[in-house]
């Protein structure tokens, strides 16, 4: 999900200057190169965002589902342990099918953002923040969806361990999953939960971005901002403030969104678990167990059997 922070810095750069005459070098050439721009620029920024943070992403599936080679381990243990059993390439497993996924992702994001927060603005008469939480929500759940087969085979690749392969390699795995798991329908997994957790992610990114932005122009603009290199009269923040921004309201967004993540992909990885651990539909499952006379509700976790609550019933 970093990509969608990634899209917010791009996002946050005003649209340019057009200018007023008409012809072929006029506002409509202008426009059409400045959505390739942001096609590119959107694309290119996730993948780089995605290279760096590659090795925790993969410590991250490792531990959510409970490998059992790492499942022990803790964060920064585990980043020791995999370069030791599989090499450090091992840090970078499944990120090749990440690439291919992010950079339509990232672009896909910005530029349906762009189109949202239009399509809002002039339809509905919405603005301010309301409008760019709104526009961040609908914009992250069309990138999930349009990429989501991608996102899919990542995780199966990236949960797998050397000795262990169930998928030789990005094709291999698109070709076993369409076989074995139902066709198409295969490939979205986790889906529900993924764009439950998206709408909070996308729309706290964005808004928090933007919040952040506008703060910190209004208050500090000689110290924080630096003139568009579209239309001089127009402030955007510098590049290292773009990114702090960025980094905060990715935090703040994960950490909301983060149990949704952890259902997705546990049910993403469902077929490749160990039966104990499965969680192809709930994230949690009630039972009812008979106590000395009464019905006791239990609730309880599929992947390691602990009771989260208890109460009886008379």
């Amino acid at each position: 999900m970093v990509a969608a922070a990634a899209a917010a810095l791009a996002a946050a750069e005003p649209h340019p200057a057009m200018p007023q005459a008409a012809g072929a070098g006029g506002p409509a050439a202008r426009r059409d190169f400045y959505w390739l721009r942001s096609f590119l620029a959107g694309g290119i920024a996730g993948c780089c965002a995605k290279t760096t943070v590659a090795p925790l992403d993969r410590v991250k599936v490792l531990l959510q589902a409970h490998n059992h080679h790492y499942k022990h381990l803790g964060v920064f243990s585990a980043l020791r342990a995999v370069p030791q059993k599989e090499g450090y390439l091992g840090l970078y497993k499944g990120n090749g099918a990440m690439m291919i996924r992010i950079f339509p992702y990232g672009a896909i994001q910005f530029m349906a953002f762009e189109h949202y927060k239009t399509l809002i603005t002039t339809k509905l008469g919405i603005s301010g923040h309301v409008h760019r939480l709104m526009a961040g929500s609908m914009a992250g759940m069309t990138a999930v969806i349009c990429t989501y087969p991608l996102d899919m085979v990542r995780v199966r690749l990236a949960f797998q361990v050397k000795g262990e392969h169930t998928y030789k390699g990005i094709i291999h795995a698109f070709k076993t999953i369409y076989a074995k798991e139902g066709g198409f329908l295969g490939f979205y997994r986790g889906l529900m939960p993924t764009i439950l957790g998206m709408a909070p992610y996308a729309g706290v990114s964005f808004f928090t971005f933007g919040t952040l932005k506008s703060v910190g122009l209004s208050h500090a603009p000689t110290l924080l901002g630096r003139p568009s290199s579209d239309n001089p009269n127009v402030l955007v923040l510098k590049t290292h403030i773009n990114l702090i921004c960025g980094g905060v309201a990715g935090a703040i967004a994960q950490t909301i969104s983060y149990p949704f993540d952890v259902t997705r992909r546990r049910m993403q990885l469902g077929t490749v678990l160990p039966e104990f651990e499965k969680c192809l539909c709930h994230y949690l499952t009630i039972l009812f167990q008979y106590h000395e006379g009464d019905y006791e509700v239990c609730l309880w976790t599929p992947w390691n059997s602990k009771r989260i609550i208890s109460w009886f019933i008379s």
